[in-house]
């Protein structure tokens, strides 16, 4: 029997579908500030109710709860802006100290540059160069940083208090014989989150701490910075910690501190190698997500939404992928 179009192309359906359009073409560009609000308000919820256990107004309680977990992060962005502030300053008081380590290098570059110091000249300068052209730029944009910041906070705030009602919402449309799948993908989606959160975030977080105490006890300077600079790079696959113990290796054995530069080289293995431990040991109690979805959303969201596509880039291609499998079990095998 043929599908009768009109039956389903409705005036109402094209209306919906018109304003459906129209209202994701003005929230486009917003939309990830959005989508990382839902994110955020996922891991967030929590919290709020065990605040709101406690006390008796829930927007009280969500706004604590944001507050609780912002100010680590925000705390975090400090740190790092203070830490490189007072490394350039360190750089510059030292100054002699680096060109020595810089000279020791200078036998490895090309025998027809002109100068090690035409290498730093041109570094400094392409350095500047970029700073000074990201400011500019960061400055230019900043009314509309400042709004996707409004926009990320309200809708933290609101997915929270109202998202089980938005929830509700979408699965009031969906048909009684999709009811179940629509169950299970939502259930599916909550693996792939708790997976990327716990299995990722949580090992990075592990990582780095591992790496401030072992940095700090090897006696490097600015250690906890160097292990909060290898947690971050651990959220990143093609990373990780090895640029971090790999550029000390070279520098300690520049300066002739050789037994440090093994120690440091041995302890990077040890932290690439709890990696492959820890990851799979927190990830596979939700989600099981093959490496390759997780490095292409890594890579490409930034492309994408910016910085914040580190975030959202792996989520969506998980959850994508979370659905995909979900509607092969429900669908197709089941129908085998």
């Amino acid at each position: 029997m043929g599908i009768d179009v009109k039956e389903y192309i409705t005036p109402p359906i094209l209306l919906i579908i018109f304003l459906l359009v129209v209202s994701l073409m003005f929230i486009f560009p917003v939309l990830n500030m959005i989508i990382l609000g839902a994110i955020l308000a996922y891991a967030i919820r929590p919290v709020a109710r065990k605040i709101q256990s406690k006390l008796k107004y829930s927007s009280v309680s969500i706004l604590l709860a944001m507050i609780v977990v912002l100010i680590p992060l925000i705390l975090l962005v400090y740190y790092i802006v203070f830490e490189v502030s007072t490394f350039v300053t360190w750089v510059l008081a030292n100054d002699a100290d680096v060109n020595n380590v810089v000279n020791q290098f200078s036998i490895y570059l090309p025998a027809n540059a002109n100068s090690i110091d035409s290498y730093i000249d041109n570094a400094i300068n392409n350095i500047g160069s970029y700073v000074l052209s990201y400011t500019v730029t960061f400055l230019s944009k900043f009314a509309n940083i400042t709004l996707d910041l409004f926009i990320l906070v309200c809708s933290v705030f609101y997915f929270i208090r109202d998202g089980h009602n938005c929830l509700e919402f979408v699965k009031s449309f969906v048909p009684d014989d999709s009811k179940q799948f629509f169950d299970n993908t939502i259930e599916s989606v909550k693996d792939v989150l708790k997976s990327i959160f716990y299995g990722h975030f949580l090992t990075s977080v592990i990582i780095g701490i591992f790496g401030c105490i072992g940095y700090s006890l090897l006696g490097y300077p600015f250690g906890i910075f160097l292990g909060v600079l290898t947690g971050i790079l651990q959220l990143i696959p093609v990373f990780g910690p090895w640029p971090i113990y790999w550029a000390l290796f070279f520098i300690d054995l520049a300066t002739g501190n050789y037994v440090r530069a093994v120690v440091v080289l041995f302890f990077g293995f040890f932290l690439s190698t709890i990696d492959m431990y820890i990851r799979p040991a927190l990830s596979s109690h939700y989600a099981d997500i093959h490496p390759l979805i997780l490095l292409v959303g890594f890579l490409a969201g930034p492309l994408v939404y910016g910085i914040v596509g580190f975030i959202v880039g792996p989520l969506i291609l998980g959850i994508t992928y979370a659905v995909l499998d979900n509607y092969r079990k429900e669908y197709l095998l089941d129908g085998e």
